[in-house]
């Protein structure tokens, strides 16, 4: 199994945005966010990017708890598994499964040639399925028994669902056929050819699928593959898919189409949001249907008042941007977002990187209270607007190898020397 390192000295997020508009934000990955997952919990959000990374928050305070690092590429799946634990799919074909606070994972699965593009778990907690650009399907026992392997199509896939008897899987790609596997023996019903490729699929608590195409529609079809409902939302492809937990609302967006509210009873539009950036490549909604959370190209993660589509949690944002020293600073504004995952005293250490006070001036991997990876220990660094620079400007990997912190740089000059003369002054307060 590959082992995951500690964090890094730095996790500096990615600037905050300015705009009067924008919702809650939880910053950190240094590429698109590309999956979202909402635990079990209740209170735990967990987002993988094309940095890699999986970071996983806490909803309430928008903190970062952890930053985890295992996937050699795009982390393209997430869901969530029963208690605290949840499973992560990836662009270099592997399977990982989290549970609790642990940096590792707790079971990896391979067998996988291509990239896991979507993971699904039974509503008994008991399996867990992926689809691949391999143009398989597995079947991962999660307690016990043996996992099985279905070729299911002539061109790669991209979609999975458990039916929600757990009768079967059903599967979409590229060729545009949806098809069932059945798991307990009966027989399958015909595969459905929609003409377009299918880019993700969930099920709804009443049975049906729904279904997000390349052509732009959101096709509902039943459990015996037939169309209920087909709505054009337009603009081009959908890339995600979501449905509230009571299902009574369905949320989609894609690459030139912004995150649509669709009421599942008339299938007719409620609104769109318009804040995010696209495309969108991520939806998830709160265990209580209350909140979405959005992911996508603009590397932020944002959350909504599913019931109006306006932001939410402005007020958490603001309380928490008032707190930060000199804060009509531009470096204070860069800054801002970093909140979810370091603090500026000596005793704020309870976050996923280490407390940022006195930085200036200690060697990198010394800050008290934080355990480190031992490749950051080797290295030969001292904190200072030079070296803190030079991590801005060559990126984490390049300047500190072995670090767990998301690819940031900060590429204006100006914004760099705003931010490190900022940080001088808050860390030595």
């Amino acid at each position: 199994m590959k082992r995951s390192v500690w964090f890094a000295v730095l996790l500096v997020l990615a600037p905050a945005s300015a705009r009067a508009e924008a919702p809650a934000e939880f910053r950190g990955h240094g590429g698109p966010v590309k999956a979202i997952a909402a635990l079990a919990d209740g209170t735990t959000l967990v987002t993988g990017g094309f940095d890699s990374a999986l970071i996983v928050w806490d909803i309430q305070s928008g903190a970062a708890k952890r930053v985890l690092r295992f996937h050699g590429s795009t982390v393209n799946a997430l869901v969530a598994l029963p208690g605290d634990c949840f499973a992560s799919g990836g662009e270099d074909g592997k399977i990982a499964v989290w549970c609790g606070p642990e940096a590792e994972p707790k079971q990896v699965y391979q067998g996988h040639t291509a990239p896991v593009t979507q993971l699904a778990v039974s509503r008994d907690g008991q399996f867990l399925a992926s689809v691949s650009f391999d143009r398989t399907v597995r079947l991962w026992p999660l307690i016990k028994g043996e996992a099985r392997v279905f070729e299911a199509a002539a061109a790669p896939l991209s979609a999975v669902a458990f039916l929600a008897d757990a009768s079967g899987i059903v599967t979409g790609g590229y060729d545009g056929l949806v098809r069932i596997i059945p798991l307990q023996g009966q027989p399958a019903p015909r595969p459905l050819s929609l003409s377009v490729p299918v880019n993700a699929v969930t099920v709804s608590p009443d049975g049906s699928l729904v279904i997000a195409g390349a052509d732009g529609h959101l096709r509902r079809l039943s459990a015996q593959l037939s169309i209920q409902s087909d709505i054009d939302i337009g603009s081009g492809p959908l890339t995600t898919v979501a449905v509230t937990p009571d299902g009574t609302k369905i949320a989609t967006a894609g690459m030139r189409t912004q995150v649509t509210l669709i009421d599942a009873a008339t299938g007719k539009t409620s609104f769109e949001i318009l804040g995010p950036g696209l495309p969108v490549w991520s939806l998830a909604f709160s265990n209580d249907g209350r909140e979405l959370f959005t992911g996508g190209q603009d590397r932020a993660v944002r959350r909504w008042v599913s019931a109006t589509g306006k932001p939410s949690g402005n007020e958490l944002k603001e309380e928490a941007a008032a707190t930060l020293p000199y804060p009509h600073e531009r470096g204070a504004e860069l800054f801002g977002a970093c909140l979810a995952c370091h603090g500026l005293t000596p005793d704020d250490t309870a976050k996923a990187g280490p407390t940022l006070a006195g930085i200036f001036g200690r060697r990198i991997a010394t800050a008290p209270g934080y355990r480190y990876s031992q490749a950051l220990k080797n290295l030969d660094i001292v904190w200072s607007a030079e070296t803190i620079g030079k991590l801005f400007t060559l990126g984490p990997a390049a300047y500190t190898p072995g670090t767990k912190m998301p690819e940031q740089t900060l590429s204006d000059p100006t914004d760099r020397d705003a931010f490190i003369t900022w940080l001088q002054k808050a860390t030595s307060r």
